[in-house]
């Protein structure tokens, strides 16, 4: 297996165990301990696997799940102490794409592992945390936003917008479901809040607002990102 793996486990012991596993198999492997350090890796090393543990110092790696799969379909596979079901349905419901609970044996973690990637290579996907549109430049990883070569604030609304709308390129999202998303269930019927942070996110990123080229509204149904 000639892939790029990162692995995410505050545990050194544990890291070596599993980088030792996956170097024999002729992976390629990284290492981080925290949710910040995996984020920046994932960025840094287009990793084409991620085995990530939940009990991270700086959180939960459920957020860490949450946070990539705003920008990429990277396949993660849980490896976890939690044997709860609960546990595992949040991990797969928040975008993990297997469980696998500790103890395991290597031949178990390499047999999901080679399953995953078979998917994935079926799929064609191909991995990016950054996205570039016009003159503008997304790093997901690193929660940047260029325009110009020059980097553009946006407020934590305003940047979740971002996201939901990238994650879809070309496809129509409705109001509400962009505003059960990023604003939350209770804010379904407030259009007037898209309305308005959308407005933001053109004045920021489009060369001319009042005709813009990439946030573009479907009349009565939504928006749309076009690339």
């Amino acid at each position: 297996m000639d892939y790029r793996v990162l692995v995410i486990e505050d545990e050194a012991q544990i890291r070596r165990i599993l980088k030792n596993a996956l170097v024999d198999e002729g992976c390629h492997v990284s290492e981080a301990g925290t949710i910040k350090d995996g984020l920046r890796q994932v960025g840094s090393t287009n990793p084409e696997l991620i085995l990530l543990d939940l009990g991270l110092p700086d959180g939960d790696g459920i957020s860490f799940i949450k946070e990539v799969r705003t920008w990429s379909d990277i396949p993660i596979l849980i490896l976890s102490a939690r044997f709860d079901e609960k546990d595992k349905i949040d991990g797969l419901n928040a975008g993990a794409d297997d469980y696998l609970t500790k103890p395991f044996g290597s031949g178990e973690l390499i047999a999901r592992i080679r399953a995953l990637l078979r998917r994935k290579t079926r799929l064609g996907e191909e991995v990016s945390s950054v996205i570039q549109f016009g003159n503008c430049s997304v790093d997901f990883a690193n929660r940047t936003v260029f325009r110009n070569a020059q980097e553009v604030h946006l407020t934590s609304i305003e940047y979740k917008l971002l996201a939901v709308m990238l994650s879809r390129p070309d496809k129509v999202m409705t109001q509400t479901h962009i505003l059960k998303t990023v604003w939350g269930d209770s804010y379904a019927d407030s259009t007037h809040y898209l309305r308005i942070y959308m407005s933001h996110l053109r004045q920021k990123l489009e060369e001319n607002p009042s005709q813009p080229k990439h946030f573009l509204t479907e009349i009565g149904v939504g928006y749309r990102f076009k690339q």
